[in-house]
């Protein structure tokens, strides 16, 4: 007599390992209709027939907001479309801002990889260079660069992207530093395995999610270091419009005509504060995710 085969025994739903839902903060969920009003704004504005941010119109200039169809938020003093200049100005200090983001994230990581895994006398020289960096102010720099050079887009970018990524640097190299004498850093270097190999096997995965923190909570900061560039004249020229830019010709009105300081101010504080809100949420979630990854190691 042969026994019957065993049937498997059936798996409780509760011991499957569940990944943990997201859940998203109240003030994320903020953050999130802010930046998407934000980007809405220099997304689809550009796309509507009126779109026109550079034509000159001295019989409508100064037009409320809402007083004209054909100009939804009403017009500058030289009777050009607000909502269009808005629109533009928005795309402009957002891809300026993320294009110094990365540039700071990029040259902060490696450096800070390198310094941190290889140690010794690279280390030092990168420590020299990180604080005489951080000793130089952006605005004076950029004043001094800008009496040679005309002021720019890129100029801006490459400015303040040479000169904002010792946060990124500092951070990454204590971590580098802690994982080249880990078991899994270690072993196969003993092994004979390439250095560059490691590196971007074992090191730089470790590393980018700190660096992605780090840059979450930095762009609000480089919307507002970005701005007050404009606001000194020090980036992008007109009739290319910026947030800043569009302040600071709208001040001389603030008295009689206040929308026109009123709307870009608010479209950057939506920007910032949305920013702001969302990345608290992304922190918290990226760091959550590190310490489980850490004690499950």
């Amino acid at each position: 007599m042969t026994a019957a085969p065993l049937a498997p025994a059936p798996v409780s739903a509760t011991t499957i390992a569940r990944p943990p839902r997201l859940r998203l903060r109240p003030s994320a969920v903020v953050g999130l209709v802010m930046i998407g009003s934000v980007v809405a704004l220099a997304a689809i504005v550009p796309l509507l027939p009126g779109f026109d941010p550079f034509t000159q119109d001295l019989s409508r200039a100064l037009q409320k907001p809402f007083a004209d169809p054909a100009h939804l938020l009403g017009t500058d003093p030289l009777g050009r479309d607000l909502l269009s200049r808005i629109s533009l100005a928005s795309s402009v200090t957002l891809g300026i801002t993320l294009a110094i983001v990365v540039l700071n994230a990029l040259i902060g990581t490696t450096i800070g990889i390198l310094s941190g895994f290889f140690g010794g006398r690279l280390e030092a020289a990168l420590s020299v260079l990180s604080n005489t960096v951080l000793a130089m102010p952006v605005v004076l720099l950029l004043i001094a660069i800008c009496a040679v050079v005309s002021p720019s887009a890129a100029l801006t970018i490459i400015v303040v992207g040479c000169t904002w990524w010792v946060g990124y640097a500092r951070v990454t190299r204590n971590i580098a530093a802690a994982l080249r004498t880990q078991d899994f850093v270690v072993a196969p270097l003993t092994h004979g395995a390439d250095r560059v190999w490691v590196l971007t096997r074992h090191i730089v995965p470790n590393v980018w999610p700190h660096t992605l923190i780090i840059a979450a909570t930095d762009i609000a900061t480089i919307v507002l270091i970005e701005s007050s560039l404009e606001y000194l004249g020090l980036g992008v020229q007109p009739p290319t419009p910026s947030w800043g830019a569009m302040i600071f010709d709208a001040q001389k009105y603030l008295a009689t005509d206040p929308w026109l300081v009123i709307l870009p101010g608010l479209t950057m504080f939506l920007a910032v504060a949305g920013v702001q809100f969302v990345s608290q949420q992304f922190t918290a979630e990226a760091r959550g995710t590190l310490l489980r990854k850490g004690g499950t190691r």
